[in-house]
This record gives C-alpha cells, structure tokens and sequence, in this order.
C-alpha cells in the first residue's frame, strides 16, 4: 500500500557543533537553507543533549518553530510536541539509580548536576556550573541533596570535569559496571559525560518520531559532530558527520561534510538528500 509520506524526508540535527555556530546561533545561509526543506515539504527536528528550555530559547532567537515541530532534547530522553506544548515521549531515571551515580560522582570528585523542568541543579555554583552556563542560560538551584528538588525522577545526569576526561572515564566505568543494563552513558564532549535511561539515546528518539509521523526510516537524515549523535547517524537512512566531527563519528557516517559548523556544513547534506533543497 501506497504510503503518501514516502516522498518527505526528515532531517534530525544535532546543534552545538552542527547546525549552530559556535556562538549559538543560526547564521542567515542555515536559517534560508531550513527555510526551503520545510518549504518543499520535508521535516525538521532538533535533536540536542541540551534541555528543553534551552533548545526552545535557541528556536525562539533563530525562527525556528515550523508547523508541527518536535523536539528531541536531553539526549533522547524527552520528545516534545511544540504545538501542543506537551511531552510526546519521555524516558527517565529512577530515583535510586540516579542517588547511586551521584554518590559514584562525588566519590571521584566529579561535579554533577541534574535539571528541573525549567533549572539546573547542583550542590554549589562552582566552576563547572558557571562554564556550562555560558552557553546553557537557564536558572540555577543549588541544594545539598539536588535530587530533593525534583518533583519527577531527572531526564539526565551530567557530569563535567574541566580539565581531566581520565576521571571521567573512571565514572562512565563505575556506572556502567553497577547500572549498565539500565543506563546509557555517553560523552557529549571530552568535559561531559552523561546519563540517561538506556531506552532513550538519539537513536532511539529519532526512530520514534519516524514513527510518529509515519515517515520511513530510510527517509530520515541525521547530522551530528559528537560521541552522542552516533546512536542516531547509525540509525538513521542516512547518517552525515560534520568535518569538524571526531574520528569515530565520521566513521559512523554515510557522508562528512567538507566544510565544518562555523562555515554551514549542514547545508551540504541538505542540498545532497532533500530535494528541492
């Protein structure tokens, strides 16, 4: 039987390092490129490690809320419907579980915070917070017992060490070792390390919005520069690293770009596997 969407396709793209610049935002040559995919009928969604408020801000900024848009935030965990203003999917962390990896973090010295729906929260503003809140502006909660302040078991955890990936190594081990068949822990880059429901991951999402929309999987692009958007360029029909990716990312791929995010690489996958684009 004839599916009528066998002719859309759907781009899912990472943001930090693939469809942003590195300040952020979207530049004029992207947002005209994005333009045109949703013009021609095709779909758009951002798919980001960063919590929902933060990719909201970004899509708010940059123009970017289309017809039906959804959002896949916190590295899978959470799929937003944009229109109706309500979680599509969600996937997350008990609460025992997520009092073990922090008790594993602090054991190593590691900062690690978790988010309301709308907050960061961590036991103190230290060097770590105030870093990631360069690029992350949203509110901060401080509390001895972070987890006390959630209403909901957390989306993720995210641990950052600044200066020494070794102990974040150590963690991702330990973690693994005691909570492995439960939880997934992956870098976003060499500072972060996160963890989250092993039922959710990039991959995971994209395959449930394919789903969703009724769209073939074959259908579907994924772009991505980091450890965190491989799940989905190997579940995707077509997985694209940007050339600023790291090795085992392109290794991932089905195509690199040639140009990397500060200079649109995107745009180049999008004129490649979208037609009309």
């Amino acid at each position: 039987m004839h599916n009528p969407n066998d002719s859309i396709k759907i781009l899912f793209t990472d943001m930090d390092g693939t469809l942003l610049l590195n300040n952020s935002t979207v530049s004029d040559e992207m947002k005209a490129a994005l333009d045109r995919l949703i013009r021609n009928g095709h779909k758009l969604v951002l798919t980001s490690g960063r919590p929902l408020d933060s990719i909201l801000e970004v899509m708010q900024a940059s123009d970017l809320f289309y017809p039906g848009t959804l959002v896949i935030s916190n590295n899978g965990s959470l799929i937003y419907d944009c229109t109706a203003g309500a979680p599509l999917m969600e996937k997350t962390v008990p609460f025992p579980i997520a009092s073990g990896i922090i008790r594993e973090a602090e054991e190593l010295g590691i900062h690690i915070q978790t988010y309301t729906d709308h907050e960061i929260v961590c036991k103190k503003e230290d060097e770590e917070v105030i870093y990631y809140r360069k690029r992350i502006h949203l509110p901060l909660i401080t509390a001895p017992d972070i987890l006390s302040v959630l209403e909901r078991p957390p989306y993720k955890l995210h641990t950052i060490h600044l200066t020494d990936k070794t102990l974040l190594l150590k963690l991702k081990e330990r973690v693994e070792e005691k909570y492995g068949t439960e939880i997934t822990a992956q870098f976003s880059n060499d500072q972060y390390l996160e963890f989250y429901n092993h039922e959710a991951g990039k991959g995971n999402a994209i395959l449930a919005v394919c789903r969703h929309f009724n769209i073939p999987v074959g259908n579907s692009i994924a772009a991505g520069d980091a450890p965190n958007d491989i799940s989905m360029l190997q579940a995707a029909g077509i997985g694209v690293a940007m050339a600023n990716a790291g090795p085992g990312v392109k290794e991932a791929a089905d195509f690199v770009t040639s140009l990397d995010n500060e200079h649109n690489g995107l745009t180049e996958a999008i004129e490649k596997f979208m037609p009309g684009c």
